[in-house]
């Protein structure tokens, strides 16, 4: 199986990439592409710009979802939604193509350093992206992040990461 996987963010100490690589763990006898939103940089989407024509990058990246089974992603929260960068990319990958995830199947997840653990773009993600064709089997938010996660262990709290393992293992079941 191939996993495409990403965080929402272009951060060098992003928390939501260091969620994603724990969670990657979990699939290691599937074939992984972890990419990094720094390389889809593009300039800000208008319809302006649009008329010039549409970023290499743009392309690149639907063609990174063309070519995976999966999906696992962890959204960061900026201002209770996407960050720019993630939503600049989701911009104009969608002017390209509207069904930008393809009908994939798709673990979303969210941190955050506060209590709501990303709890508003998860909401948001969650009921918005089945409209560009993501098919999202499950999710998963982790409040607290410095409280509950430990770059060498993972996630330290034994609720939180019972319940991750329960949705992970669902996750393989749905998509297996």
């Amino acid at each position: 199986m191939k996993i495409l996987a990403f965080a929402g963010s272009t951060s060098s100490t992003s928390i939501n990439r260091d969620l994603v690589k724990f969670v990657l763990k979990n699939f290691q006898d599937d074939e992984i592409n972890l990419i990094d939103l720094n390389d889809y940089e593009m300039s800000v989407f208008s319809v302006d710009r649009e008329k010039k024509g549409f970023p290499d990058e743009a392309h690149q990246f639907l063609k990174q979802i063309e070519e995976c089974d999966v999906i696992i992603c962890s959204l960061a929260e900026h201002n209770r939604s996407y960050s720019a960068a993630f939503k600049n990319v989701f911009d104009w990958a969608s002017r390209i193509n509207v069904k930008v995830f393809q009908n994939k199947p798709m673990f979303l997840m969210s941190t955050s350093p506060g209590g709501y653990g990303g709890g508003n773009v998860m909401n948001t993600a969650k009921n918005f992206f089945p409209q560009f064709a993501a098919e999202v089997k499950e999710t998963f938010s982790l409040p607290k992040f410095y409280e509950n996660f430990d770059l060498e262990s993972g996630v330290i709290n034994p609720e939180m990461l019972n319940d991750l393992n329960n949705k992970i293992e669902s996750f393989k079941n749905q998509i297996g």
